[in-house]
């Protein structure tokens, strides 16, 4: 199975000085998703947590959405002219009675570690139906019921710190995104990193699903980098009320949010963050005004 991480031959130049030395680098390696025997999407990912990659992925596309609807996930065997087993290949079959989606050529897409899913048909195609409800009131055209997870902005400004010191591999390579559950307390449930944040948020999704935890109504989501629309779209998915992000969200992420009742919070530096949707989730101790 391929590595987290790699070693490779790098000239330092530091004030002047030139050097060689080796340096530790992530792995970046593809892992083609198959479904039932046929291929579905292909990720550039870091390898590990494969199995659960491949399941999370299937719960953001609305195909799974418990436990007992999966039934094995293996490494394809002979993926290679050799017969070799590169453990880049994973065939999910799904549990007798599970509707087995259309695999067209549309929807047979590729997958690159910074734009999450592309080659969609549409906007449509990417707003698939969840299963679970968000809302509490939050949000035009949203939901009745769903969480009700309240968080104090206090609470918020620590998760990117307790992130951070949880990043074991990013320490050794400074190339690697995160995504962690939290509780609204704070307590960090659990956390994944990958070359692209999708792939860490479906990491951790599958795990959930594959433990039998979903929906993930009551914690929130800490995301590293932007919150894009993909990402919105899996914390809807799995019911994650809460998505947060230490950089910009994007308008579409902005937009789903506030359709589904999703609380998205993006600049999340310290005491300083911008809410951009479902504020009614966070104990906020002065009233809220706009323009």
């Amino acid at each position: 199975m391929g590595r987290v991480t790699e070693r490779r031959r790098v000239i330092r130049i530091r004030d002047g000085a030139v050097s060689t030395r080796p340096d530790t680098l992530v792995a970046e390696e593809p892992l083609e998703i198959r479904l039932n025997g046929k291929p579905l999407a292909i990720t550039m990912r870091t390898p590990g947590d494969d199995f659960a990659l491949a399941a999370g992925f299937l719960v953001s596309e609305g195909v799974l959405g418990r436990a007992d609807e999966l039934a094995n996930i293996v490494y394809c065997a002979g993926a290679t002219q050799d017969g070799s087993n590169t453990y880049n290949v994973v065939d999910v079959t799904l549990a007798p009675g599970v509707p087995v989606p259309d695999i067209t050529l549309e929807r047979n897409v590729y997958t690159t570690s910074s734009c999450g899913l592309c080659g969609k048909a549409s906007l449509d195609a990417v707003r698939t139906t969840a299963r679970w409800p968000l809302a509490d009131g939050l949000g035009d055209g949203a939901a009745a019921g769903g969480s009700a997870v309240r968080i104090e902005p206090e609470t918020l400004s620590v998760l990117p710190d307790r992130l951070r010191a949880a990043q074991r591999v990013f320490d050794r390579t400074g190339g690697l995104h995160a995504a962690a559950l939290f509780s609204p307390d704070g307590e960090l449930l659990d956390l994944r990193e990958d070359v692209g944040r999708h792939n860490a948020v479906d990491k951790l999704v599958g795990r959930a699903l594959q433990q039998g935890l979903l929906p993930l109504s009551g914690s929130v989501l800490m995301v590293s980098g932007r919150a894009s629309f993909e990402l919105a779209q899996k914390a809807v998915m799995a019911g994650i009320p809460v998505l947060a992000a230490v950089s910009a969200p994007s308008s579409l992420a902005v937009d789903l949010a506030a359709e589904t009742g999703l609380t998205l919070v993006g600049f999340l530096r310290g005491t300083s963050m911008n809410v951009y949707a479902g504020e009614q989730r966070l104990a906020l101790r002065t009233a809220v005004g706009g323009a």
